[in-house]
């Protein structure tokens, strides 16, 4: 096995059907889980729902049916969410689960332990939507007299016993753990962000409540139960087993990438370090919080009437098309804007025109002129430098990109490389080589299946159903489906050698249409 690479996403509240927001980082956790295998890393990746708070209770008041009962059912759509895009992750975990609550309950015994926690009395504004509490100073106004978070949700002044998180006590820690790990938090503005909000000050953190019962109870205090973010966080321990010595935790933990929205970054930055540090534990390498995804540039809201099914959009356009959108229309940690326009015409202008297209022609030519026959050819320098230009944006400049995760520019690279086979193909210009020069023609063609398995398995993260039907086509075993695979030079002869013909292609990424009524 290779070094392990551990990647979570946020756990998602399930209050409400998945939204696009949800897929976006569902589906660019699964892209870099899928881009680190192939790279020979040994990874874990986990995903799940966060299951309590009064967020939860509130909800489920208003269907007439239990939280638990509510959780049950909307776990499953995000557990659907995940399946219909074809998402795969190693564990699913859920905060209702028992072994999520004796988790919580270990970590709040070694913080209690060591020194960090206090009962007292809570008093100021706390938003149910945003699970999250807020200083005076954080909030704008709203209609009339109304305060509003800074994420412009309601707040409401709460009063109630509680008990307390030393948070005051770890701000110089984390400002020194942010100067030693510039890339703890990712990308720059938000280290910026946070290293600023420490730096004014931290004050300490209510960490239980008393006015609701669903959640995880507090040792030794039943009435009060965890603050949700607390129980939420440690999500990325109970995955691994913790707080057994299990094989998984000493081998995947601290985590190689939480990857969460930018409206929860304080939680995981400040909160997270601030509790593992409290209970001697190792803190995870890199929290990365990307952009919002906007429906035609605004976010999406009920009262607006924009909330976009992620099932039904994938539906329309297909997974591949829409995972690909996804990675390659937004520069990752920016906000992003997606339309059924701005889909069909990326999708169509590069999957379908130029690397489907590509494909097509050349296996077609290779079962019409050659019978499908894969064999030894001569290459002469044209070749050797389309094969150059392909080898090094698969196996080095996407490689490079998706490490920083920077899928838009690694995929743009990819593209060059598309577009590179493209103007060989006219410039070579086969058909009529099939007349002039047969044996010419036989080494363009071969030529152009070498490099058309080099883009589709640098590309198979991002487009994994689509990428594994093409490799079957050109006959790359599984074992040989991985980015490290493209340095070796022998898998030709190998394929050569099975004396596999290839049979008839089927198209891989047929041109979109428009739906009806989608344009602005």
């Amino acid at each position: 096995m290779g070094e392990p690479y551990y990647i979570t996403t946020a756990i998602s509240y399930p209050n409400g059907k998945p939204h696009i927001g949800h897929a976006y980082e569902a589906i660019a956790a699964d892209v870099i889980a899928r881009f680190q295998k192939a790279m020979g890393r040994d990874v874990r990746f986990q995903t799940g729902t966060d299951e309590h708070g009064l967020k939860m209770v509130q909800k489920a008041r208003e269907l007439g049916v239990t939280p638990a009962e509510l959780c049950d059912e909307m776990s499953q759509h995000f557990i659907n969410m995940c399946a219909a895009l074809n998402v795969h992750y190693d564990n699913f975990q859920r905060t209702t689960e028992p072994r999520h609550h004796l988790a919580s309950q270990e970590l709040w015994r070694r913080m209690e332990a060591n020194g960090d926690l206090y009962l007292s009395r809570y008093e100021g504004w706390y938003s149910v939507r945003d699970e999250a509490y807020y200083d005076e100073s954080e909030l704008v106004a709203g209609e009339g007299a109304a305060k509003l978070s800074p994420q412009g949700t309601p707040v409401e002044w709460t009063v109630e016993e509680s008990w307390f998180f030393r948070l005051s006590a770890y701000g110089d820690k984390l400002l020194e753990l942010y100067e030693a790990n510039p890339d703890f938090i990712r990308p720059e503005g938000r280290r910026n962000e946070m290293a600023s909000f420490v730096g004014q000050g931290l004050r300490d953190l209510s960490i239980s409540r008393t006015s609701f019962d669903w959640g995880v109870k507090v040792p030794g205090s039943e009435d009060h139960v965890m603050y949700v973010w607390v129980d939420a966080l440690t999500n990325y321990l109970t995955g691994l087993g913790w707080p057994e010595e299990t094989e998984d935790f000493s081998t995947y933990w601290p985590a190689d990438l939480h990857l969460i929205g930018k409206d929860i970054v304080r939680f995981h930055t400040i909160y997270w370090p601030a509790f593992l540090m409290s209970a001697g534990l190792p803190l995870p390498k890199q929290v990365f919080g990307h952009g919002f995804l906007l429906n035609r540039g605004q976010k999406e809201s009920k009262s607006l009437g924009n909330v976009t099914d992620p099932i039904a959009l994938a539906e329309t356009f297909g997974v591949d098309p829409l995972r690909y959108f996804l990675m390659r229309e937004v520069a990752f940690g920016q906000d992003g804007s997606y339309s059924a326009e701005a889909i069909v015409n990326r999708c169509n202008a590069e999957l379908a025109n130029s690397y489907g297209n590509l494909v097509q022609r050349t296996l077609s030519m290779i079962f019409k002129n050659m019978v499908g026959e894969i064999a030894k050819f001569s290459s002469n320098e044209a070749d050797e430098s389309l094969l150059a230009i392909v080898h090094a944006a698969c196996a080095e400049e996407l490689p490079r990109e998706f490490r920083e995760l920077n899928f838009s520019a690694g995929i743009d690279a990819w593209m060059r490389a598309v577009f590179a086979c493209n103007a060989y193909v006219d410039e070579q210009a086969p058909w009529t080589l099939r007349k002039t020069d047969p044996e010419r023609m036989r080494a363009v063609l071969l030529c152009l299946f070498m490099a058309i398995r080099d883009l589709t398995i640098a590309i198979l993260p991002v487009v994994p159903a689509t990428a594994n039907k093409v490799l079957d086509q050109l006959g790359v075993p599984l074992d040989a489906r991985n980015i490290t695979a493209l340095g070796d030079a022998g898998w030709f002869m190998k394929r050569v050698a099975t004396g596999e013909r290839l049979a008839q292609p089927l198209p891989s990424f047929p041109r979109l249409e428009l739906p009806e009524g989608a344009a602005a």
